[in-house]
């Protein structure tokens, strides 16, 4: 076994990956950008090396700097995590000409399967079903439309490498054919360097089945599959093990065929097939076909442990150190049912547009496994992806671990950064979900019923009222000779001003005036409690207050009464920056007449490019911004004169 490793990596899986190595006596070293100087995986690390500037390229990408803080520091071997250099063979072999080990399969292996196309044709050799499509070298747009047409629409344009719905794009019309590959090959150009892709059928109710396998080089074994089908934009969102509707016949079926995946390239490490299954006539063993080999650990490995109790970073580092498999297949069962939430900072009323911000408090549930790489006073940084947490869950039937899933998203606290937390409890409720039917589209179709943000009740509005009031809690407090001591206040929610009267009937009870209502409110070991409902959690920060609800967290901003209002862009005339990014691309000069929902400009923040439209007609007046500029959140790109001066 290993001494020391050297994770290639930062936040939650560099974090999960230190907890492994610990358990077994291994000292870790971290490496670490400018942006991550205080970051939490940093922390945990017995030792940490700096190694770039905060873009990726300047740091986790630097392959030659990682591989001298491994032999400066003694590591013996480097484990990649996922993403970064996880997937990059020129990478592995540098590391074993270092001297060093790479924890995860040999060059030859991820090469194999880097490509999807060469890697179904690799698996159509090995008898592994596939989806059809054109996984053919000539990517001229004509040869490519014509076999669009022959695969009969509609199809699935998808980047030869990389992954994360990337470079991928469906069509269901011909004549949206050649807008959408010139739209997926830019953005695969951007994400990957390459801008080849291949065209698939596409399933019209599919459900995203993938199989945990593991390799020691010689053999390999499943640990059973997940279902990763609630997606959004073909990233995904909750992940369950194992699939709902899951026969035995279909699960060995999978299984078999993933092992024969595995084995047809010797496969070393942690590993997952991914499958698209047609659903359309519920679970069937003819009915799936081969997608991609992601030859890394998985975000979303966790529910495999859950289910089989199989630390898989364990055995990553128990085979990479010379170990055979830890276990034979009729050794590996399936116990109980686990769930996985991602938990993002992202704003998903403004069509899930990533978010920074400083957590001014953070907080998960008992009773849950939190995966995390950030910290209350962390900074969700621009640079990087925003998880906050994975959720996960374990109980013995389905129906009590989706039980579990709901209970934990609603006692997870998160305090200064917008989240998905609502919508991920929205899913965690949804009807559709809970009887395991499910297909990728699901999110889709119910999108609006989904990301509605919840309500503040009256009770809610009371409690950050009582906050911004600070009544103090001693004798004398409220007391006045002739009337109750009253106060006016207002907070904001959104876009809305909350104005209400306090009035301090004691030390430990008061009534707000709120609107037409009128509530009572009484206070115990400092917490209060309105009407006689459940206390809620309520933290404030500096510069905000947040009342944590069963239905989703509410902030609230206090109003100061002697400020002033601000001119804000109005009327649509200046079109800002959703979040920090690069800018792209530039489509209009001054003096250009543009409709409303015309392209300006687009954004690449998160690793994904937003494109920015116009919210009116008009003229442009000024173009503030150009491509190549570095921007911050609400930065003005474009201007457009006021409607009477145009």
């Amino acid at each position: 076994m290993f001494q020391k490793i050297l994770i290639a990596n930062r936040g939650e899986i560099a974090c999960r990956i230190i907890e492994t190595a610990r358990k077994l006596g291994i000292a870790t070293v971290a490496v670490y950008s400018d942006a991550d100087r205080t970051a939490k995986h940093v922390a945990m690390a017995d030792e940490a090396v700096h190694i770039g500037g905060p873009a990726p390229r300047d740091s986790y990408l630097r392959g030659d700097a990682i591989i001298a803080a491994a032999l400066t520091t003694g590591a013996q071997a480097i484990h990649p995590g996922y993403g970064f250099l996880s997937e990059n063979p020129d990478f592995v072999e540098s590391v074993e000409t270092a001297g060093l080990i790479f924890i995860g399969p040999s060059a030859q292996a991820i090469r194999a399967m880097g490509l999807k196309d060469a890697a179904k044709k690799l698996m159509q050799a090995a008898g592994v079903p596939v989806v059809p499509g054109y996984l053919g070298e000539n990517q001229a747009p004509e040869v490519l439309a014509s076999e669009a047409a022959k695969i009969t629409y509609p199809v699935l344009i998808k980047a030869v490498a990389g992954g994360g719905g990337k470079g991928m794009r469906k069509v269901s019309d011909p004549k949206d054919f050649a807008d959408a590959l010139a739209s997926a090959r830019s953005e695969a150009a951007t994400a990957f360097g390459n801008d080849a892709v291949l065209i698939e059928k596409y399933v019209e109710k599919p459900r995203h089945i993938e199989v945990q396998v593991f390799g020691d080089g010689k053999d390999a074994v499943h640990l059973f599959e997940r279902d990763c089908s609630l997606q959004r934009r073909h990233q995904k969102v909750i992940e369950e093990a194992p699939a709902p509707g899951m026969s035995l016949d279909m699960r060995a079926a999978m299984g078999d065929a993933a092992v024969k995946a595995a084995r047809a390239i010797g496969y070393k490490g942690a590993g997952t097939i991914e499958f698209i299954v047609d659903a359309s006539d519920g679970l069937r063993a003819d009915r799936f076909w081969f997608m991609e080999m992601n030859t890394r650990l998985q975000v979303e490995h966790p529910v495999t442990e859950a289910i089989t109790g199989v630390d898989l970073v364990e055995w990553q580092l128990r085979v990479a150190s010379g170990e055979s498999l830890p276990l034979r297949q009729d050794q590996l069962t399936i116990t109980g049912h686990a769930f996985e939430a991602r938990l993002y900072a992202e704003d998903v009323p403004a069509g899930f547009l990533p978010a920074t911000g400083r957590l001014d408090h953070l907080a998960f549930p008992v009773g849950a496994r939190a995966d995390s790489g950030v910290r209350a006073g962390d900074v969700i940084s621009p640079w990087y992806d925003p998880m906050i947490a994975k959720i996960i869950v374990h109980g013995p039937t389905r129906a009590v671990a989706l039980s579990q899933l709901s209970r934990a998203l609603a006692q997870t606290q998160v305090a200064g950064s917008v989240t998905n937390l609502a919508f991920l409890g929205a899913l965690a409720r949804h009807e559709g979900f809970a009887r395991g039917d499910v297909d990728t589209g699901l999110i889709e179709r119910d999108l609006m019923a989904l990301t509605q943000a919840p309500t503040a009740s009256d009770a809610v509005k009371a409690l950050a009222i009582l906050a911004a009031a600070a009544l103090p809690d001693d004798a004398l407090a409220g007391f006045s000779l002739w009337a109750p001591l009253q106060r006016a206040l207002a907070v904001m929610h959104h876009d809305e001003t909350i104005s209400a009267t306090v009035a301090a009937l004691g030390p430990q009870r008061a009534r707000v005036s709120l609107g037409g209502a009128c509530l009572g409110a009484t206070r115990s070991h400092g917490v209060w409690q309105i009407d006689g409902a459940e206390p809620l959690p309520v933290i404030k920060t500096a510069s905000a207050i947040y009342v944590f609800a069963p239905q989703g967290a509410f902030a609230f901003t206090p109003v100061d009464p002697l400020a002033r209002d601000a001119a804000g862009a109005g009327a649509g005339n200046a079109t800002l920056s959703p979040m920090p990014g690069l800018v792209k691309a530039v489509f209009v000069t001054a003096g250009q007449t543009v409709a409303a929902g015309d392209r300006l400009a687009v954004l690449e923040a998160m690793k994904m490019e937003h494109t920015l439209t116009a919210a009116r007609d008009g003229v442009v007046a000024e173009v503030l911004a150009q491509a190549g500029d570095q921007v911050e959140a609400g930065a003005a790109l474009i201007l457009l004169a006021e409607p009477d001066e145009a």
